[in-house]
């Protein structure tokens, strides 16, 4: 089964951080990046940098930034292949965000 792992965090914890804080957390990453079954991941741009499109009665509508004004927003996502729930749940916990935001574990859908 494959999962996708949406890694959400607060940009505030990031730049509170010192740089030696940060190079932890990079290397921890790379530690969770190397795992067996990792299919693909990468790290998004700041949530500054996003457009929101909607289409509402066939025109198309964008917006700058991210749909909704929260705390915690999306930073990056790893795609994985694990035999269950269980070791993905597993993974997740290795990703550094976990520490102090969410990263949420979601099944994709075999057809």
């Amino acid at each position: 089964m494959q999962y996708l792992l949406m890694i959400y965090g607060d940009p505030e914890v990031w730049e509170r951080a010192t740089d030696e804080e940060r190079g932890e957390m990079y290397a921890r990453y790379e530690a969770v990046s190397t795992t067996p079954g990792i299919l693909g991941g990468a790290e998004l741009a700041a949530r500054d940098t996003a457009t929101t499109v909607r289409v509402r009665n066939g025109e198309t509508l964008t917006t700058d930034g991210p749909f909704a004004d929260m705390k915690e927003s999306i930073g990056g996502y790893y795609l994985f292949e694990a035999d269950s729930l269980d070791d993905a749940i597993a993974l997740a916990a290795r990703i550094p965000a976990a520490d102090s935001g969410a990263v949420e574990v979601r099944p994709l859908v075999e057809r």
